[in-house]
């Protein structure tokens, strides 16, 4: 029965937490110049996003870029300081992203500083934006982060929030190729789950309006505050920031099992058990953290940058490639549960075992 069952998070993954309705408008929000000092760090201007963002967030993209557009995009933002949140994301070992919000000091100023990093097809980019448009109502937030020297001409990004959801718009001017930065994606994302985050909220009492990097001379004599190497001048690369930690997953497939290793395999992380007794709670599916999408043959993958706590992983190999759960594929059929610490590792394997009927 639970074999049977976990065929259906498969199909659920593609329906389940797409953003579709009430959505913000971002045309009832204009871009406003802070009117406080944000010379004094308890004035730190678009302070409020931090507090606004964590969760579990899901909704489809509507991209420009070669990716093309996809139904459902997973972020699951937490603390990882008192004033500093990050989520890390993975399509499959070519394509990742790593977002991080935090107080920076720039020009004398405290401003909320958008790290926006990662690999897209292979090649590695690292974008710094500040925050310079903020309004603040009783019924939505916005605001507006540019990159740091060019400005919004160069890359810029909206965040939009209204109730339980959230609008992430990129720009950019594609490698200083056109005047102006034009649409580069569209996120609508709906509020999946708080309940992730909350001990991290509690350890750090987050928010707190204290100082994560100052930025006074970091950008001195560079032209744009983008980078194209992780390892090379990056001023504040993933491996130093705190509280993260990484966990490998195997997977193993069980005797009889013979995968074609041209085909791929799905691995997907959530903060709740899916598999209930002899049913399955499609609830939890809202607490989906991480997922990649490997090769039959990799054997292993290491999720880094990966905030601490308990998990639970499952696996299917997608014997038909059509992306989804369907007769004939094969999934893992119980709840594979690995606890990650602060800054620690982990491991754990993931047995695929059942060919679906």
């Amino acid at each position: 029965m639970k074999i049977i069952n976990f065929g259906i998070i498969w199909l659920a993954m593609s329906v389940v937490g797409c953003a579709k309705d009430a959505q913000p408008d971002p045309t009832t929000t204009t871009p406003t110049s802070p009117t406080n000092s944000p010379t004094d760090i308890n004035n730190t201007v678009g302070f409020g996003i931090l507090n606004k963002v964590k969760g579990i967030w899901n909704g489809p993209v509507i991209s420009t870029t070669p990716l093309g557009s996809y139904p459902e995009w997973i972020v699951d933002f937490r603390p990882i300081s008192a004033h500093q949140i990050s989520a890390k994301n993975e399509l499959d070992t070519l394509n990742d992203i790593h977002m991080s919000l935090f107080i920076a000091k720039y020009n004398g100023e405290y401003r909320v500083c958008f790290r926006n990093g990662g690999s897209f097809a292979g090649q590695t980019r690292v974008s710094y934006f500040l925050v310079d448009s903020v309004a603040e109502t009783s019924t939505h937030s916005y605001y507006r982060f540019s990159e740091i020297i060019k400005g919004k001409d160069r890359a810029y990004t909206e965040f939009l929030f209204k109730n339980d959801s959230m609008i992430v718009t990129s720009y950019t001017n594609k490698y200083n190729m056109l005047p102006t930065a034009e649409l580069h994606k569209t996120w609508k994302a709906k509020l999946q789950n708080l309940t992730s985050c909350e001990a991290a909220v509690s350890h750090f009492e987050f928010p707190q309006k204290t100082l994560t990097k100052d930025f006074t001379a970091t950008f001195n004599g560079q032209t744009e505050a983008v980078y194209y190497s992780i390892t090379g001048g990056d001023p504040y690369p993933e491996a130093d920031q705190p509280y993260l930690g990484k966990t490998t997953v195997n997977y193993m497939y069980s005797g009889g099992l013979v995968p074609d290793y041209t085909k791929k395999v799905f691995v997907m992380i959530c903060t709740q058990p899916l598999i209930s007794g002899m049913g399955v709670n499609t609830a939890n599916l809202k607490t989906r953290s991480r997922y990649v999408i490997l090769s039959a043959d990799d054997a292993d993958y290491v999720f880094n940058y990966m905030h601490p706590g308990t998990y639970y992983v499952y696996a299917m190999y997608d014997s038909d490639e059509n992306g989804v759960f369907s007769s004939g594929d094969w999934v893992s059929s119980s709840n594979t549960s690995f606890t990650l610490s602060a800054e620690g590792t982990a491991q754990t394997t993931v047995q695929i075992n059942f060919n679906l009927p």
